[in-house]
């Protein structure tokens, strides 16, 4: 990306976040785009998608599975728990200073784009932002080829919103190696992320929701949006669109249905020469075939014939989901 120069300008302060609650905290971003939301309003958040940050700007998340900031199984809660100790690293290998920013920073001009930044950098003319990160399991692999698009996305909004010049980006990966990255200003890119935001948070404001893109997170979101039917038959012949999404989904799902067939069979070609071996070696990679550890788990059918009364006494009941089923 190409850096240009920017006009000097200061971010509003929309709200101050010092002793602000989470809850209080989400419910301000839910009055515009925040720089964490950049990717998903448009289209390049490979974590969720436009439908289901739609689905959250409009109040309609309820049916969405809710992140619990004391989980620590989550990446949230040790991006959270480590963002000190990455800002405090950064500090020691570069000698520069940070700051906390404890504020909503709004854009001066288009008042849906807000900004959480982690850092501030303090006395540098060079770098005046300072974003924290860590990454572990799948999220390592998006950082071979350095900062990942979506995060480059989150910085160049949080460029936007404060008239600020570059930021670099401070990743701990796997939880045993930092690295350090410079995201210098792009202007142009900003003018077009701009706009594709501008056009998300046309969604927002006229109610309609986005196109779903078929990621799991748009799946997800569908189902929350639409999670009961009312039993109502709808004639979708007379919509060629439609017509024509009914017929390449059949296609496909034939065409499917042939390479999973003949996977199996490489599958299992496969498998009947490893016989008992555990490992398999190739040119180009391995395979391993290994026993899993015994799971121990209750017999509930024999449960409910000779205690029926322990079924009842301890109910679980699981909502339902809608089945996409074809008929053809």
């Amino acid at each position: 990306m190409g850096a240009s120069p920017a006009p000097s300008r200061q971010a509003l302060r929309l709200v101050s976040t010092k002793g602000m609650g989470r809850e209080d905290w989400l419910r301000v971003r839910k009055n515009g785009i925040g720089s964490s939301d950049a990717a998903a309003a448009v289209g390049l958040n490979p974590y969720q998608s436009m439908l289901e940050l739609w689905l959250i700007k409009t109040g309609r998340d309820a049916e969405l599975p809710q992140i619990d900031p004391s989980d620590d199984s989550h990446p949230t809660y040790w991006g959270t728990l480590l963002e000190p100790f990455v800002a405090e690293y950064y500090t020691r290998h570069t000698g520069r200073r940070v700051r906390r920013v404890n504020a909503v920073l709004q854009h001066p001009e288009h008042a849906w784009m807000l900004a959480n930044i982690d850092r501030e950098v303090v006395g540098a003319p060079d770098v005046q932002i300072l974003e924290c990160k860590t990454s572990g399991g799948f999220g390592v692999r998006l950082w071979k080829d350095g900062v990942p698009e979506y995060v480059q996305v989150q910085v160049q909004h949080q460029l936007a919103v404060t008239g600020r010049q570059a930021a670099d980006v401070c990743v701990v990966l796997g939880g045993q190696e930092a690295r350090i990255h410079r995201i210098e200003r792009d202007d142009e890119l900003i003018a077009h992320l701009i706009e594709l935001e501008r056009r998300f948070w046309q969604y927002v404001e006229t109610d309609t929701p986005p196109p779903a893109d078929g990621s799991d997170s748009a799946a997800q979101a569908l189902q929350a949006l639409y999670p009961r039917d009312h039993g109502l038959s709808i004639d979708l012949s007379v919509e060629p669109a439609m017509t024509e999404a009914f017929t390449r989904l059949v296609a496909l799902r034939a065409e499917l249905a042939d390479k999973e067939k003949q996977e199996a069979l490489l599958k299992q070609t496969l498998q009947q020469r490893m016989g008992e071996a555990s490992r398999a070696c190739f040119p180009e990679g391995e395979i391993t075939w290994k026993r899993t550890k015994d799971v121990q788990s209750v017999d509930v059918a024999r449960l409910a014939r000779e205690r029926p009364e322990l079924i009842e006494a301890y109910p679980l009941i699981r909502p339902g989901s809608r089945r996409f089923v074809i008929s053809t």
